[in-house]
């Protein structure tokens, strides 16, 4: 499957792009998440792999020193660029998967509920790897493919798991699109293409915390929700919806 280049045409992504408030609070989390692993970030680099309308990088602009967003969307960069005017911003229509940054450019990368959305993720993981400086962490948010509700066409139960053809086909028999370009995986599958990497898992971390971690959007502390959360992550971990990971290159290659 090749890219989704004009994923605005998607009416339920077009509304979470341009959602301010929503990628506001998203950025929130990832930034919690990483002071609290890395410190102090603001003389740190950061590029965003899948910067869309850029709104992500706006707020990260005050808690970095110089952030890069790039995406192959050029109707979403040229939004991000048209609303954005901090002198510590950049913005690149760019391949996720062969990007023109040097080697080891980077002391952190986002990549953020967009592996599915490529035709390599392998590749995306290897480039990943590539322009992140040795010791440099990737932020890695990613939906399990055995989470029943599928959500990029709408809520759509068991769509991640038919194969390509069916998935089409519930697509078109349902009018929400012609495609299912998303390719997700399971726990498993993810750990073994993050191999490279050492791997730090937050997901029990932000669920056990969702104030410190700006995630009540997600899940309220002592709700039954969250107990259940908590209960699925230590007995079936391979069933939980989606992970969020620290992804560390190793100081030595």
């Amino acid at each position: 499957m090749k890219y989704q280049y004009h994923y605005t045409t998607n009416y339920v992504a077009k509304g979470h792009m341009y959602d301010e408030k929503e990628r506001t609070q998203k950025a929130e989390k990832i930034i919690a998440v990483l002071s609290d692993y890395l410190g102090e970030t603001n003389t740190l680099s950061i590029l965003d792999v899948s910067c869309s309308t850029g709104i992500m990088c706006g707020a990260l602009a005050s808690r970095f020193a110089k952030v890069f967003g790039i995406d192959i969307d050029a109707e979403a960069v040229a939004h991000a660029r048209s609303q954005n005017n901090s002198e510590n911003v950049e913005f690149h229509v760019m391949d996720a998967l062969n990007t023109s940054f040097p080697e080891g450019s980077f002391n952190v990368v986002i990549c953020n509920q967009m592996y599915e959305h490529v035709p390599d993720a392998r590749q995306l993981l290897r480039e990943i790897y590539r322009v992140l400086a040795p010791g440099g962490v990737c932020y890695f948010g990613a939906t399990n493919r055995l989470k029943i509700v599928e959500t990029h066409y709408g809520r759509l139960p068991f769509l991640s798991y038919l194969p390509k053809p069916l998935a089409h086909l519930y697509l078109r028999i349902l009018r929400r699109g012609k495609f299912y370009y998303e390719t997700l995986h399971t726990g498993t599958t993810l750990k073994r293409l993050c191999s490279d990497f050492e791997r730090i898992d937050y997901t029990q971390k932000v669920v056990m915390d969702p104030v410190k971690f700006m995630a009540t959007d997600v899940v309220s502390s002592g709700t039954i929700a969250q107990w259940g959360a908590l209960a699925m992550l230590k007995f079936a971990y391979w069933a939980f919806p989606g992970y969020i990971w620290l992804l560390k290159k190793p100081e030595k290659i």
